[in-house]
């Protein structure tokens, strides 16, 4: 194996497979190692480019690799898939690694450090917190409707008016009901502690990082959306301009042309849904307040409503704070909502004419 110059591996839970190919790309070496010999197999080697699908644990084996020497790439599996020949199994996933990985084209995802995965740690547990709450009020409503009783929506409403109707003795609930609806009211508060727990710790970081403050300055932007760009992104200069980071997010027009006829659809969606979701709802915060603001870029926004409307002016809104984020985060500035640009927020038709 030691003409092996590159070297693709299939990732796995316990067992991986290697396949090696030399500066010919011809198979030297193909074999299946256990996960506690992997790191003492490659090792072995002389350092090399390494291709990995971009899955659960690739980011800590890509580091591992990194800190030994090697030249590490990482893939979406969905660029890796056409590569694969015959079946799928370990062998010809792990071929079609070592043989995308050198495409000239192929598009790569950046190595997370552990800091990165630290803070997209703690964004995903709020985020499944944050549907357990939801999905819990929506029961009780749903429950207390069976009793006659409509609450509005919203949490802060079911958690004023719940405390009332346990207390009440005009309705239908009965001693054994109530204890139930107490027991899911105490679940309710201590999701929402759990939450606010966890919003703390967001402050804390975006406090002492300076790209989240740098971010923070964008409308739109906040702790949340500011702590998981830069989770997701880090290094905004892994991207060449803000459109590819904008594609990469999914708010870009999806493309079916054919027969030189050109035809865009509504947004791709692909990439970090999450991420995408806090732009989104950041844009709507922007439409929502840009009436009451006199500044240059919310004066483009006011425009962009009368000439498009609102849904359509939230997509574009995200898709220009994506844009602007990269922008400042390259050139470490603050953003200044009277600047002056050559071109305004476009709306999703003027974006599908650019694109």
């Amino acid at each position: 194996m030691s003409n092996v110059t590159v070297l693709g591996i299939d990732l796995a839970k316990n067992i991986f497979q290697l396949h090696g190919v030399d500066k010919n790309g011809k198979k030297v070496s193909s074999k299946a190692v256990r996960r506690n010999k992997l790191l003492s197999e490659v090792v072995k080697l002389k350092p090399c480019l390494i291709g990995m699908e971009a899955c659960g644990g690739a980011h800590y084996w890509a580091r591992c690799f990194k800190d030994l020497g090697f030249e590490v790439k990482l893939m979406s599996p969905q660029f890796v898939k056409p590569y694969v020949k015959g079946n799928k199994n370990d062998a010809n996933d792990a071929a079609a690694c070592a043989e995308a990985v050198t495409r000239p084209t192929m598009n790569f995802v950046p190595i997370k450090t552990v800091e990165q995965q630290d803070i997209q740690l703690l964004h995903r547990v709020r985020s499944r917190l944050v549907s357990q709450r939801t999905a819990l009020t929506n029961q009780i409503r749903g429950l207390l409707a069976e009793y006659g009783i409509v609450v509005n929506k919203g949490i802060a409403s079911l958690r004023r008016r719940l405390p009332e109707i346990l207390e009440e003795e005009q309705n239908e609930l009965t001693e054994f009901g109530k204890e139930i609806f107490q027991e899911l009211y105490d679940e309710l508060c201590s999701l929402t502690k759990r939450i606010d727990k966890y919003e703390e710790k967001v402050k804390v970081l975006s406090k002492y990082d300076e790209r989240c403050r740098i971010l923070e300055t964008i409308p739109g932007i906040g702790k949340l959306t500011s702590t998981a760009f830069v989770a997701a992104v880090g290094n905004a200069e892994v991207f060449a301009k803000g459109r590819q980071l904008s594609a990469w997010l999914g708010l870009v027009p999806k493309q079916h042309s054919s027969g030189g006829k050109t035809r865009l659809l509504g947004i791709s969606k692909r990439g970090d849904r999450y991420l995408r979701s806090l732009f989104i709802h950041g844009g709507r915060s922007v439409a929502k307040t840009a009436q009451k603001k006199k500044d240059r870029y919310s004066l483009r926004v006011q425009a962009l409503i009368e000439r498009c409307g609102m849904n359509k002016t939230v997509v574009a809104i995200a898709n220009k704070n994506v844009r602007i984020a990269w922008a400042l985060l390259k050139n470490n500035t603050a953003f200044d909502p009277n600047y002056k640009v050559e071109k305004p927020i476009t709306g999703v038709n003027d974006a599908r004419k650019a694109a």
